[in-house]
């Protein structure tokens, strides 16, 4: 394999691109919380009174992890995410959603080892067995301005960081499908790569974009569409392996 294929680092978001549902969705419409606080509260913060309430009902942390190895990810993707680590690509987890979520349905499904990091709004079991979620942006990092991201998390500012932290400078290609993955889409320079999930939101935002997109943008329907544009892009056809 040419050396130049290692060179890439993959960031992929995890709600609707990894999974093709929303893994916090389902846990709100088991609560009565959803409808009274969703206009008071934050998402994190209501996430984590939504874990206080389903503890108060007695909800075990085995229940949770049964309910989240329901969620199906597509093989097609599963082999996408295998074949890009065995080419060698450095790929990272960067989500709004929560670390224990991730965490949980990535092992379940044997990819968990591919990813070398996974950025996303930390948790802590207590030991009442309650799950805590807290904001990315929590006592250790400092709030951020961006218009483009919830207060909790700028996936552009994250973005930046693994550009400035990477001594290589690596090609990057970043995957995803919603509003807030395009503050990191905006970092990305020519010759990076961005692939938004066809007709979600990431992709019409793209579509219709006032200011010049650096990426070369590979739209993607399904996982069997992203498993082999994502594989051209890491090893183009000329390219032996």
């Amino acid at each position: 394999m040419s050396p130049a294929n290692r060179e890439m680092i993959i960031v992929w978001d995890f709600d609707r691109t990894i999974i093709n549902a929303h893994c916090d969705r389902w846990l709100l419409l088991e609560t009565n919380l959803f409808t009274h606080l969703r206009k008071t509260l934050s998402h994190n913060s209501l996430m984590d009174r939504v874990f206080q309430e389903l503890h108060s009902q007695g909800k075990t942390m085995d229940d949770l992890v049964n309910r989240l190895n329901t969620f199906t990810v597509d093989p097609q993707m599963i082999s996408a995410i295998r074949s890009a680590h065995d080419l060698g690509c450095d790929m990272k987890v960067l989500s709004d959603a929560n670390q224990f979520f991730i965490e949980t349905i990535l092992k379940k499904h044997g990819i968990y080892d591919c990813f070398s990091e996974i950025i996303t709004n930390p948790t802590v079991v207590e030991k009442d067995g309650r799950l805590r979620i807290f904001p990315y942006y929590g006592s250790n990092l400092s709030p951020h301005e961006c218009k483009l991201c919830p207060p909790n998390l700028c996936k552009g500012l994250v973005m930046t960081a693994i550009q400035d932290s990477d001594k290589m400078k690596r090609g990057m290609i970043y995957i995803g499908d919603g509003r807030d993955d395009l503050c990191p889409t905006l970092k990305l320079r020519q010759g990076d790569h961005v692939m938004p999930r066809k007709n979600f939101c990431l992709y019409r935002l793209l579509s219709k974009a006032k200011v010049p997109i650096k990426p070369k943008v590979h739209e993607w329907k399904d996982g069997e569409e992203l498993n082999k544009n994502l594989i051209q892009l890491i090893v183009p056809p000329e390219v032996e392996v």
